[in-house]
């Protein structure tokens, strides 16, 4: 919860609540399993990442509104944040939970390549996108919670990466709209896809498909590796993080019922069956125990992770 003495105002709290209800209808759902005193910081977080993500995305062309965004940034972590509801609210997060700079600054690189259009030949070029954007929010909801020890926090940055992953696989044909990839270039070319020609004329392919599900089966693989760190969590954290592992696997789920078809329609999943998945979640994160022996990390969040470390 914000301290008494420098609580968001309840409007700015209603305001960026409505950011979330509009932006993620699953980290709304998630977000209501989350205890009170770490609810307001996990939202004020999502309206800061929500209004970045939107300022470059619907930006022309070109460096400013990533320097706007450094600009922001710098006021918010000297303690004199800009009039916006969500520079304030994050302010606030950052005095109370010291959170480490370089995550932030790693989640605006990430709308950076973003901006620049970037396409990733490999599946760790891949990571390293996913880390940026999902990882270190990953890491900063852990980091709001209150574990700071490098095993949690990579089992947290991991999650965010298997979230990307299946984010990416869902938004296939939208992003093809907008002229934009990310897929791993390399798979599609092996499998003889031509992912330029693609672009041009967006449409199913089985070449499409197979790379989609392989990439599904990583995210799986990375959402089994990371639920480990739910048990390091404090016990009033689990449900709501499980609840969120648990909606965006379902995804992915949903994808491969449906045929794996990304182009011609977007894969939701039910408002019933999220409420049957917060069930699980609430009733399954108490069991869910750490494992004796800790998967070997993703290699693309283990720098951003150890700094975190060395800032604690």
């Amino acid at each position: 919860m914000f301290e008494a003495n420098s609580a968001l105002p309840p409007a700015d709290l209603e305001e960026c609540i409505r950011m979330m209800q509009d932006g993620s209808k699953t980290f709304y759902a998630a977000s209501r399993l989350l205890p009170q005193r770490v609810r307001p910081q996990a939202i004020a977080l999502y309206a800061f990442c929500r209004v970045a993500d939107d300022l470059v995305d619907r930006a022309a062309q070109g460096a400013e509104p990533l320097n706007v965004l450094r600009r922001r940034l710098d006021a918010i972590y000297a303690h004199q944040p800009e009039p916006h509801v969500e520079d304030q609210a994050l302010s606030l997060v950052v005095q109370q939970t010291h959170l480490p700079r370089h995550l932030l600054d790693l989640l605006i690189e990430g709308f950076e390549w973003d901006a620049q259009g970037r396409r990733y030949q490999t599946l760790f070029q891949l990571h390293e996108y996913a880390t940026r954007v999902a990882g270190s929010v990953g890491a900063m909801m852990c980091w709001m919670m209150g574990p700071r020890d490098r095993e949690t926090l990579l089992r947290a940055s991991e999650l965010g990466v298997a979230m990307q992953m299946t984010n990416i696989c869902r938004d296939v044909g939208e992003d093809a709209r907008m002229g934009r990839i990310y897929l791993p270039l390399d798979s599609l070319q092996a499998k003889g896809l031509d992912p330029q020609s693609w672009l041009a004329q967006p449409q199913l392919h089985p070449a499409l498909q197979s790379v989609v599900a392989e990439l599904l089966n990583e995210a799986d693989r990375l959402y089994a590796q990371a639920m480990h760190g739910v048990a390091s969590l404090p016990p009033d954290c689990r449900a709501a993080i499980c609840s969120a592992a648990l909606i965006y696997a379902e995804i992915g789920h949903q994808l491969r019922r449906t045929g794996l078809d990304p182009v011609g329609q977007r894969t939701v999943v039910s408002h019933s069956r999220k409420m049957v998945l917060l069930f699980m979640a609430w009733t399954q994160s108490g069991w869910i125990r750490v494992a004796q022996e800790p998967p070997q990390p993703l290699v693309a969040v283990q720098a951003m992770v150890d700094e975190c470390v060395r800032t604690a």
